[in-house]
């Protein structure tokens, strides 16, 4: 059996649906004055405030120094501040400031308004399976 042309498989339709939600949420943050992937830096910190940064690097699942690329970005716009770990004089921790925990609520509001849009025409049982057909493929 012949393998198919690349723009009929899964692959590539879950590529062209990673781009279309990767421009709505891009979209939904420029709102905020933040990047693509910035939201999950600071859902992480809104969930633990005072990681380490190769901590971070491992959650994000990004290179070290893409993360201290958007580390700098971040604290030069007041998001976050980072600080030598008292126990690790060569690691850093990173912490929110007050206008990156203001931005929780409105961030996460964003977040579901993309979410729901993209859900649009689904059932709950499609959208649960949908949901257990992409932990399945995550995993994988």
């Amino acid at each position: 059996m012949a393998d198919k042309p690349m723009q009929e498989t899964m692959a590539y339709l879950m590529m062209q649906v990673s781009r279309a939600h990767r421009h709505k949420v891009s979209t939904a943050l420029a709102e905020f004055g933040l990047h693509i992937g910035q939201e999950i830096l600071l859902a992480y910190l809104w969930e633990t405030d005072g990681l380490i940064q190769s901590e971070l690097a491992e959650l994000m699942m990004v290179e070290p120094p893409t993360l201290t690329k958007m580390l700098n970005r971040m604290q030069q716009v007041g998001l976050l501040e980072r600080c030598r770990d008292c126990e690790d004089g060569r690691a850093y921790r990173v912490y929110l400031t007050d206008k990156g925990r203001e931005l929780e609520e409105p961030v996460t509001q964003a977040w579901n308004t993309v979410n729901k849009q993209i859900l649009q025409g689904l059932n709950l049982e499609e959208q649960l399976l949908f949901r257990r057909l992409l932990l399945q493929i995550r995993d994988n």
